[in-house]
């Protein structure tokens, strides 16, 4: 909960930028990243724990550089910041998180951090995709209950190879879904889209999921993207096809999906992001023999999170300097 490490990074006795990474332990929970680029602009201070809105108005206090990740920061929050915060730069590339209204209202720059995880995030996919072809989960599921039926009778699970197969990505012509798209291009599936713009293999979203022998979601969450799949959309989807989420977790209607994996709508489910983070202890979710659940691990490779840290360090040394780079609002 307290301060962990405080520091005057560049010159010694030269007063630096305050900057205060707000939940700290969100990023660098391993212990493993290096802040270098950032203690050599700013003095920073740095918070473990995720923050209440109470806690996060505490941290903030003398601070000119909010450094978050993924928690809720509110207009209610953000107009009782103190005139010293100048900037908040999110840890990540989604910012719904932020109120953009009221960091206006308060003269307060927000920037984001772009196209840091595509590669990581695409492999995510990619694995999901393997994994789903051969059954490799249901087969270690039956070897921890004890039952060797697949080595001591013929294979009891699904196999099936990927080449030949329809990949449909929900906004697949951004960085994460071209990078999905070349990878399995390269395992021999058919790539298919949606695009707001012209795109050779773009299609309507209806004949993306009643073709696609797995769908999976790269499109921002917004107003209108929020639920994109639901009971109607699910309902479109092939009895064999599988879901893959690594975008956000409101893109599913949750309790829709759920049911249709019970009930066999649809094959399976590749979830990355859930709609609360992590879900209540009694989502079933967590059971669902046709699930592969993770914990929002497509950003958290080491070397994923360490770039991450270096365009925060950028984007913060390019405003101090008075050009703001990937700047929201």
């Amino acid at each position: 909960q307290g301060l962990l490490r405080g520091w005057l990074g560049g010159s010694r006795g030269r007063a630096m930028p305050k900057a205060v990474l707000v939940n700290a332990g969100r990023l660098d929970f391993d212990k493993g990243l290096n802040f270098s680029k950032l203690s050599a602009v700013t003095e920073i201070s740095s918070f473990d724990s995720d923050a209440s809105p109470e806690e996060i108005l505490e941290r903030v206090q003398g601070q000119e550089i909010i450094i978050t990740k993924e928690i809720p920061v509110p207009g209610h929050v953000i107009s009782k910041f103190p005139d010293s915060v100048r900037l908040i730069q999110e840890a990540g590339t989604g910012f719904n998180n932020i109120d953009l209204e009221a960091a206006k209202a308060k003269g307060i720059t927000v920037c984001n951090c772009p196209a840091y995880s595509s590669d990581a995030v695409a492999h995510l996919v990619i694995t999901y995709l393997l994994n789903f072809s051969c059954s490799m989960v249901p087969q270690m599921q039956m070897l921890a209950a004890g039952n060797r039926d697949n080595f001591t009778k013929f294979l009891q699970v699904p196999h099936f190879e990927l080449k030949g197969r329809t990949l449909g990505l929900i906004g697949g012509s951004g960085g994460i879904g071209s990078m999905v798209a070349e990878l399995a291009t390269a395992l021999g599936l058919k790539v298919i889209i949606t695009s707001r713009s012209p795109k050779p293999n773009a299609v309507p979203l209806e004949e993306l999921l009643r073709t696609s022998d797995f769908v999976s979601l790269h499109c921002p969450l917004n107003a209108e993207t929020k639920h994109i799949i639901k009971k109607e959309t699910l309902e479109l989807m092939k009895p064999s096809a599988f879901l893959i989420n690594t975008g956000r977790g409101s893109l599913i209607d949750e309790a829709a999906l759920i049911e249709a994996l019970k009930s066999g709508k649809i094959a399976g489910a590749g979830l990355d992001v859930q709609e609360t983070e992590p879900p209540e202890s009694d989502n079933p979710l967590y059971t669902l023999p046709n699930v592969i659940l993770t914990p929002h691990i497509g950003w958290k490779r080491l070397e994923t999170r360490q770039r991450l840290m270096d365009i925060v360090a950028a984007n913060v040394t390019a405003f101090l300097d008075g050009n703001p780079v990937n700047v929201v609002c």
